[in-house]
């Protein structure tokens, strides 16, 4: 510790992705020093682990920022260990070892389910599940995912053409099919993502679908033409074809049950015909009491995340709740946590990210709710005194991280990571290398330490 930290405040981030990387360094640059608790072995989250694999550049960019951050001394990194009930501290724990604030940016843990008919059967998967499988997250790097050769997306945002990009460029299946509850003018993808698929789109097949959907559409005021044009406009930056994959859109559908087959394979899904109403100024979809079954052996969710159950903080849907009544708000957003149970916030618990709001926008959104939860706790530790005895604080929660059956990471071990990384990619001659398991990271941390 430098000399000014006989007088600082202690606060723990949780989780190391950009909201917690961002809000230690704003956090940092107010005198306060920050012990970040990650559970991954590497730092980044869904930056590290979310973003497609070709995107290296942005990567790489994302990489040497959080780099610089972790090189602030007021800030210390602790990976390859869990916070939460179920952890290797819980929350309460870390309040009595000695942190004057918590700020949760664990993210969105969990995964969103519609709860429907056979979504038990092999082959329905979640996207966040297979996303983090291609990104070498371990331990879904090693999971054995059976993908078929027709494949049905259910959600029509971003995450929704990483899938499809997958599956039509890598795996190079024979269909895809993404669904929508509502219609083509509420589509949630942008003209970039779909770019990276649009060569494989069935034009015929769409054309039909627009005009099989265009009554609808004007019956609530929607544009078909401008629709259309919008997935068209995709077409000419798109890369060419690597594969022959028929991609289709199939709008005004919503699943209702996942049909399986012999040895609890799927082998269908069944789907339930939607028009649009307008209720108060929004369109809604409405079902319609008719189905019909689509011809696919494989069920992806695209359908968002919810923040993780066992972590030990009250949840409302899919999120953490916060004070209504926030003591110190930022930009009119509450961050505190709350117990509804005892209606008053948690004391000196905070969130941010989609810890705050589970699915909400990309790396950019992230940085700034880290550090406006970041704000947020500075304005409450200027209620506090600085820590009574902070050295003693951290060097009892070292010790007890010594303590830990498992191999805990610090700095210094993501720097010999870094360096195993980069001459395996030079070896292999690719771009970017990332080590699929956590054995094989901490294998090559301790070769070089040697």
């Amino acid at each position: 510790m430098t000399s000014d930290h006989n007088s600082t405040h202690l606060v723990a981030v949780i989780g190391a992705g950009p909201a917690g990387l961002y809000a230690a360094r704003q956090l940092a640059s107010q005198g306060v020093h920050v012990v970040l608790f990650n559970r991954d072995i590497k730092p980044g989250g869904l930056a590290e682990y979310g973003i497609y694999p070709t995107k290296t550049k942005m990567k790489l960019g994302l990489r040497k920022q959080f780099n610089q951050i972790l090189e602030d001394p007021r800030i210390e990194y602790y990976g390859n260990l869990r916070i939460g009930k179920e952890g290797d501290f819980t929350l309460d724990e870390l309040k009595e070892i000695g942190f004057q604030a918590l700020l949760v940016t664990v993210g969105a843990q969990g995964t969103k389910w519609l709860g429907l008919p056979g979504e038990d059967l092999l082959g329905v998967y979640h996207a966040k599940d297979l996303v983090y499988h291609y990104n070498s997250l371990p331990p879904f790097s090693q999971q054995k995912f059976h993908i078929g050769r027709r494949v049905a997306l259910v959600g029509v945002g971003n995450v929704m053409l990483d899938i499809a990009h997958w599956l039509i460029r890598h795996l190079k299946v024979d269909e895809v099919v993404a669904l929508a509850r509502r219609g083509p003018a509420e589509v949630k993808f942008s003209k970039k993502e779909m770019e990276t698929v649009a060569r494989n789109l069935d034009l015929e097949d769409l054309d039909a679908e627009f005009e099989r959907v265009a009554p609808v559409m004007r019956s609530v005021g929607q544009d078909v033409s401008e629709s259309k044009a919008f997935i068209l406009s995709t077409l000419p930056k798109a890369p060419e074809p690597v594969s022959g994959t028929r991609f289709r859109l199939e709008f005004l559908a919503s699943p209702s049950r996942v049909l399986g087959g012999e040895r609890g394979v799927v082998r269908g899904l069944e789907v339930e015909d939607t028009t649009l109403i307008s209720s108060n100024g929004t369109t809604k979809a409405k079902r319609l009491g008719t189905t019909r079954v689509l011809d696919v052996d494989t069920v992806i969710f695209c359908i968002g995340d919810r923040v993780d159950e066992t972590f030990g903080l009250p949840i409302k849907w899919n999120e953490f709740i916060k004070n209504p009544t926030p003591r110190f708000p930022v930009n009119g957003l509450s961050y505190e946590a709350y117990d509804p149970d005892e209606e008053k916030p948690i004391e000196g618990v905070f969130v941010a990210g989609w810890s705050r709001e589970a699915s909400s926008g990309l790396v950019g959104v992230a940085r700034k709710d880290g550090e406006n939860g970041a704000l947020a706790v500075t304005e409450y530790l200027q209620t506090l005194s600085p820590a009574e005895n902070p050295e003693e604080t951290l060097k009892n929660i070292r010790k007890r991280i010594n303590h830990l059956d498992q191999r805990v990471i610090v700095k210094e071990d993501l720097q010999y990571l870094e360096m195993a990384e980069k001459a395996e990619a030079e070896k292999l001659q690719v771009e970017d290398f990332k080590f699929k398991s956590d054995s094989e990271m901490l294998r090559a941390i301790e070769r070089l330490k040697i």
